[in-house]
């Protein structure tokens, strides 16, 4: 099969396009014909090795494993002997492991059912950030019909999805983006788009219920002078500009510092979870929320997929054709 390799960390460059065996599954597997997988900032870490700290999970000097790629949406190809929710040629979606590749194993309990009105390469946009926004919003956040909730990062990957869900919670929606996404976050439905090249929601003086912070460009005291005393930061960047240990001393300060404040800062930290991708695939079903997908490529241009996410500017998700 063809897979996009890396043997070792750098720039896009490292990636390529090769011919290797097909993985074969275990007992509580499936083997899915990937037909469209996304990039995440999890895979952009990966691909070149920092934060150093990531190292200890994915591998010292070299990728432990060269196939990279977490989301996917395709068609069943086989499963595994205690697999009993899925059959050959169901069409699904979720996480799976090395998915930058014509065929990923991935677990049972990481998969469901693909809406039919959803493209392949809308459903592939949808497992890390989706799942990360919907636990962000609705979980961590609690956001109740009437809050006031802003979200910076509004028109990136995670955040295209948290403006949804959070209205589709009823909350009063604050997107922050730069100026070419504001017309995007819009037409998702924010009842306030805020141009940060233009305006510092830190300084604006309204107070909201919950900040969720994809952007990171604020500092958590500079983020809670827009909170409400009571209200919920989640702060949600992984600073990867930070080489050696990226967002770990952010995490560490908010939790500390929540135990003496009386404002909520809780940092996130996502894993697969088979109820979530089951409400968002309720989510998608009832259109009340729309994957963006700012861009595809096909499996043989993921080189410059990822130097295109390198930049941070990407509109939604970016998306690779398998």
């Amino acid at each position: 099969m063809k897979a996009m390799v890396q043997r070792r960390y750098g720039e896009p460059e490292v990636l390529e396009l090769r011919e290797i065996d097909r993985p074969s599954i275990r007992d509580d597997q499936v083997l899915v014909r990937v037909r469209a997988a996304s990039i995440n900032p999890g895979d952009w870490a990966t691909l070149r090795g920092e934060p150093f700290v990531a190292r200890l999970a994915s591998g010292l000097l070299a990728p432990r494993n060269p196939v990279g790629g977490m989301d996917l949406a395709g068609t069943v190809e086989a499963v595994g002997k205690n697999v009993t929710r899925l059959r050959p040629g169901d069409e699904v979606f979720g996480q799976g492991n090395g998915t930058f590749a014509e065929y990923a194993p991935a677990l049972e309990k990481n998969l469901v059912h693909k809406p039919a009105g959803v493209t392949f390469e809308q459903a592939a946009a949808v497992p890390v950030a989706g799942m990360t926004a919907l636990q962000a919003i609705r979980d961590v956040g609690a956001v109740k019909a009437g809050q006031q909730v802003l979200i910076t990062g509004a028109g990136g990957g995670i955040g295209t999805f948290a403006v949804q869900i959070a209205k589709a919670l009823g909350a009063q929606v604050t997107g922050v983006c730069s100026t070419a996404k504001v017309e995007l976050v819009r037409s998702l439905g924010a009842d306030r788009v805020i141009d940060y090249t233009r305006e510092d929601f830190t300084r604006g003086g309204l107070r909201y219920d919950v900040i969720l912070d994809n952007a990171g460009k604020r500092t958590l005291a500079e983020a809670r002078r827009a909170l409400a005393a009571r209200g919920t930061l989640i702060p949600n960047n992984g600073q990867f500009e930070h080489r050696w240990l990226a967002s770990l001393p952010t995490v560490l300060w908010a939790s500390l510092l929540s135990l003496v404040v009386t404002q909520r800062l809780r940092p996130l930290l996502s894993l697969p979870d088979t109820a979530r991708l089951l409400a968002l695939k309720d989510l998608l079903e009832s259109g009340k929320v729309r994957p963006v997908v700012g861009k595809t490529y096909p499996l043989s241009d993921a080189g410059r997929a990822f130097a295109e996410f390198g930049q941070g500017h990407a509109l939604g998700k970016l998306v690779l054709t398998v």
